[in-house]
Order: structure tokens, then sequence, then C-alpha cells
């Protein structure tokens, strides 16, 4: 089934692809296969005392969204911004469809999914394409 939608949320574990249309959803699950190290920040120094994600993981999530129309990357932390980064480093063409990057805690999937609902309502109606019903 194709689905023109797509939401994810993404920690620095895990990320929750759900692709959806009006009437049906459809979930995927990508791991890390790294072991994330929190770093402890030093005073004075730079970066977020987090490593960077494992650039292998961030292509899977690309390579499992790149055929949506419309996509919007959420989560808790700082693996959000790294996707869209990466994205824009690595395929412009999934990057030009990234509609928003927004901060969410840790939702469940039937919230996930609830989210990306409503915010693609608004998307689409801003847009005059009023796919997805209230």
């Amino acid at each position: 089934m194709s689905f023109n939608h797509v939401v994810v949320w993404i920690d620095h574990q895990e990320a929750h692809i759900i692709r959806f249309d009006a009437e049906a959803s459809e979930n995927q699950i990508i791991s890390t296969h790294s072991k994330h190290l929190h770093l402890h920040h030093k005073k004075g120094a730079s970066g977020s005392g987090h490593a960077a994600l494992d650039s292998g993981y961030l292509h899977a999530v690309i390579t499992a969204i790149k055929d949506a129309k419309e996509i919007l990357i959420i989560g808790p932390g700082s693996a959000k911004l790294e996707l869209f980064k990466h994205a824009n480093q690595h395929d412009p063409q999934v990057a030009k469809n990234i509609l928003g990057v927004e901060t969410v805690d840790h939702p469940s999937d039937a919230q996930v999914l609830a989210y990306g609902r409503k915010y693609f309502i608004k998307a689409d109606n801003m847009l005059g394409d009023s796919k997805i019903k209230h």
C-alpha cells in the first residue's frame, strides 16, 4: 500500500516510522546497532555531551522514508535534528519532503499516529490539499 504521509519518532536507540493516509496506517521500527554513549559534558567544553548517531542507522531511516511525499520528524532529543541534517547532506530529495521537525517526548505509536494526523491536517489545509479527514 502506498502512503503519502510519514511521521518518524526518533531517539538515539530506535526510530518508529508510521506511514498513513485517511483510512490506514503501517508501522516500522528501526533500531541502532551501536551503543549510544552519553558523554559527560564538562564546563567550558564544546559540544552537546552526546556521541554522534551511527550514520548507518540514519541512512536506514532515510531509506525507509524515501518514498513519502510529506514527512514529519519528531523526538525528544537531538536525534531528530541529526536525521534532518543527514537527509539534507546525503539525500536532498528526501530532505525537500520534510515539512517539520518537532520536539515530542516518548509517546506510544498510537499517540505518534494521532500527532501526525493532526499535524498533516493543518499542513494540508495550509497547502489547500485536504487529504486527511478530521
